[in-house]
């Protein structure tokens, strides 16, 4: 079972948002697809760029070019939210603005679009993830639905009728209901793994039996349930906030879950092999607009304000959070290896 213990600070960046998009090697909102690549997406800046050497982007994907001497793939995204490989190594682009999903094609630098979300009835559009049929599967954020599309962008699966509602149970596909979903993951073993925000969830797709289950959160919010069972656990919420309940997510190579809570200021884990929750970062009592020292290395004393977009590569799970609307710290956890001494 992995434990506080088995984490430290590997790094901490301070982003100026008005001039930093790269910074010692990383983006303040960045993902890795399965082979490795390692991408900037400015969500508010509406362009995605893949990362290079010397804090450079290689290309970026954008209405119109975006860094002078950076090749730039045309496509009118808005707003993008996640990038993902498909199976011959092309790209999806989720936007949420647009509810549009794009291909880009990085090797003839062309882009188009490949799901009209409007057209098809979607609210918006959160994330994008491929599974290892090649199917493509978007989260309807306000919408509270799970499409799956095919790789030609055809929908072949929805989940959720709209409305929201909440099982703790396990459902057929027929019968699931979401409120507000924020984010989705692929695990290793193909299933899909739901961030029922508003439900202070996270719920489980598993495509093989077409069922759903919840895995974590009892459907109210609160902070409690570190060391026991996470299904009874809670989630921090804000009912004044506009978008209330954990909003980000993300599953290691051993199916190990990763949940932002972000009006708990802390990340909490869930043991794939035991089901048990626990905090291995942030504090409730965390300074909302205090930046953190950049020599912190005990993941227990880092200041973690709205934390968002989080993602996991090899050991090491990234961590934005935003201070202000002008700036934000990135924090990289480090998990270090079995039997080794942490920092708590």
């Amino acid at each position: 079972m992995r434990k506080v213990s088995d984490w430290i600070v590997d790094q901490i960046v301070h982003f100026d948002f008005a001039r930093d998009v790269v910074k010692s090697g990383l983006a303040h909102f960045g993902f890795y697809d399965r082979r490795g690549r390692y991408f900037a997406v400015a969500h508010t800046n509406h362009f995605v760029g893949l990362v290079g050497e010397d804090d450079r982007l290689e290309w970026t994907v954008a209405a119109k070019p975006v860094l002078a001497g950076v090749p730039n793939i045309p496509a009118p995204i808005e707003f993008p939210m996640y990038v993902d490989a498909l199976s011959d190594d092309a790209l999806v682009v989720s936007n949420f603005k647009t509810a549009e999903l794009y291909r880009v094609d990085p090797f003839t630098m062309t882009a188009r679009p490949l799901v009209d979300g409007h057209a098809l009835g979607l609210v918006d559009m959160g994330n994008c993830v491929v599974d290892d049929e090649g199917c493509i599967w978007v989260n309807e954020v306000t919408g509270c639905r799970l499409w799956r599309f095919d790789s030609t962008g055809r929908p072949t699966e929805v989940l959720g009728d709209g409305t929201p509602g909440f099982q703790s149970d396990t459902v057929p596909f027929g019968e699931s209901r979401f409120s507000w979903i924020y984010d989705i993951r692929r695990a290793p073993d193909n299933t899909i793994y739901v961030l029922d925000s508003h439900n202070f969830a996270l719920r489980v797709v598993d495509v093989a039996r077409r069922c759903v289950h919840t895995i974590a959160g009892d459907g109210q919010p609160g902070y409690e349930g570190d060391g026991g069972d996470a299904r009874q656990a809670r989630f921090g919420g804000d009912p004044h906030a506009k978008f209330d309940g954990p909003i980000s997510l993300s599953v290691d190579d051993e199916r190990n879950v990763y949940i932002g809570d972000r009006f708990n200021h802390v990340v909490r884990m869930i043991d794939s092999t035991t089901g048990v929750i626990s905090t291995i970062a942030g504090s409730q009592a965390a300074d909302d607009e205090r930046a953190n020292d950049p020599n912190e290395r005990n993941p227990l004393l880092l200041h973690l304000p709205k934390i968002s977009s989080m993602d996991y590569h090899e050991n090491r799970l990234f961590v934005p959070t935003n201070l202000t609307a002008d700036s934000g710290d990135l924090v990289v956890l480090r998990r270090l290896p079995d039997g080794a001494a942490g920092a708590v």
